[in-house]
């Protein structure tokens, strides 16, 4: 085998045998942004979250204002954007797709525990506004 011929094969080996290393549920949780599973979520707590990290683009009761949309709609139903949609959006940020307010920024000083506690708050709130 020429010199070549075995980096070539070493290189080869390498990507398949990192391929193979699967992460463990906890990177999966930290990746998707996620509380472990035994998190009881808390819509009394996400309220006051809502109002602190939320409300000033997504307005005081989520009906959206000049900066940010309407969360008090159909279009975030959890059939349509489900829970983990709303984590994702808080760690990464979310391009405009939906409406035409800009791309939303990550929100960095959230955690996936308080992430939690402002989704059982919005889901709490579009249950009582007749969106399931």
């Amino acid at each position: 085998m020429t010199k070549n011929g075995f980096f070539l094969l070493l290189g080869i080996t390498s990507v398949i045998l990192t391929g193979c290393d699967t992460p463990d549920s906890e990177q999966v949780r930290q990746r998707q942004h996620l509380p472990e599973p035994s998190f009881v979520a808390d819509p009394q707590r996400g309220d006051a979250l809502f109002h602190a990290h939320c409300a000033r683009c997504h307005g005081e009761k989520g009906t959206g204002t000049d900066q940010g949309p309407p969360l008090m709609h159909h279009v975030y139903r959890p059939g349509h954007h489900a829970d983990l949609t709303f984590h994702w959006a808080i760690k990464d940020g979310v391009r405009q797709h939906h409406w035409h307010f800009g791309n939303m920024p990550p929100i960095a000083d959230v955690s996936p525990q308080r992430a939690e506690h402002i989704i059982a708050y919005v889901r709490r709130e579009q249950r009582n506004a007749g969106i399931r």
